[in-house]
């Protein structure tokens, strides 16, 4: 059994200038909290993180370092650290500061209570545009109310995990892995601890403010929902009926009292791209479910590590399946 009491998690991609004043952080919030460990999951990157990082090992042997063999991105990087982690209970976290490392011992402290989840909610989000806090409202409430399994608002990967949902987390082989669904999907006891997110320290995100939201938020709704192929059978069947019931209105009125309607083209042409608008985003939500069919049935890893140091690798591949 590994003496380890708390693994802290990070993905990390091109983030050279964030690497000494995260782990100056780290090293000031968590002196209280015996033999603890750092690794570092690394998509290659272009600059010197990788450098930085082996430089800083060098010095300080709870530093951890997992490279990739290509970008994966960052929820298999968040994966592949959990699934390779040793301590008694994980902390995910990202580098760039926004999520304080001064909140790890209060999330540690009641994880000790007995809960396997304690997740940390923003009460505020300092250096979000409104379009990005915009789209994760409209998200959090889309899925909260479709899902299956409740995912609390203003709450990201940052968190801390017992043990216990590592190793259910170790059983499933999604390939899309929301984390935030995963653990809400495993449950056991949660508490929510709320904080205020700061800017980012220093220099620009990787991670895309819009279409990283957006593609989180569908992975969410597609990953714990069927509601969407639900809507799309009644919007389709809506729009049939109106269809007939149209229909229906111009017999009577003609048979009745008469009415002469126009050639109808502008009638047509609006039925058309009205039905047009309708298959194509019904066909939409079914391409978006075969895809992660199609994903599924591949049985590729969700990450490959290439390189790691100062680790014992426990899952080199991603997911894997136990009888």
């Amino acid at each position: 059994m590994s003496d380890v009491k708390l693994s802290i998690v990070v993905p990390v991609y091109n983030e050279e200038k964030s690497i000494k004043p995260f782990l100056v952080k780290i090293q000031e919030n968590l002196k209280d909290i015996e033999r603890y460990e750092v690794i570092f999951c690394l998509d290659p990157s272009n600059d010197q993180t990788e450098d930085i990082i082996r430089r800083e090992i060098e010095s300080c042997n709870n530093i951890k370092l997992l490279i990739f063999s290509r970008r994966f991105g960052q929820p298999a990087a968040t994966m592949a650290g959990i699934l390779n982690c040793s301590g008694e209970a994980c902390v995910i976290i990202d580098v760039d500061l926004q999520d304080p490392p001064s909140l790890i011992p209060e999330l540690y402290n009641k994880y000790k209570e007995g809960y396997d989840t304690v997740l940390a909610k923003r009460r505020a989000r300092d250096g979000e545009t409104l379009i990005k806090k915009l789209i994760a409202f409209v998200g959090y409430k889309i899925i909260n109310k479709i899902s299956y399994v409740e995912i609390p608002r203003n709450t990201g990967d940052f968190r801390i995990i017992s043990r216990k949902i590592i190793e259910e987390l170790r059983l499933l082989s999604e390939k899309h892995g929301f984390l935030r669904g995963l653990n809400s999907f495993i449950g056991y006891d949660q508490a929510v601890i709320e904080y205020d997110r700061d800017e980012r320290y220093i220099g620009d995100g990787n991670y895309n403010k819009f279409t990283g939201s957006i593609k989180i938020g569908l992975n969410g709704i597609i990953g714990f929902s069927t509601a969407p192929l639900s809507i799309m059978l009644w919007l389709g069947f809506f729009i049939s009926l109106m269809a007939i019931l149209g229909a229906i209105y111009i017999f009577l009125m003609k048979m009745t009292l008469g009415v002469n309607y126009l050639a109808g083209i502008p009638t047509i042409t609006i039925l058309i791209l009205l039905f047009g608008g309708a298959n194509i985003m019904a066909i939409g939500v079914l391409g978006e479910y075969i895809g992660r069919i199609y994903d599924e049935v591949k049985q590729r890893p969700l990450y490959i590590i290439s390189e790691s140091q100062n680790i014992n690798i426990k899952s080199k591949r991603g997911f894997v399946k136990k009888n």
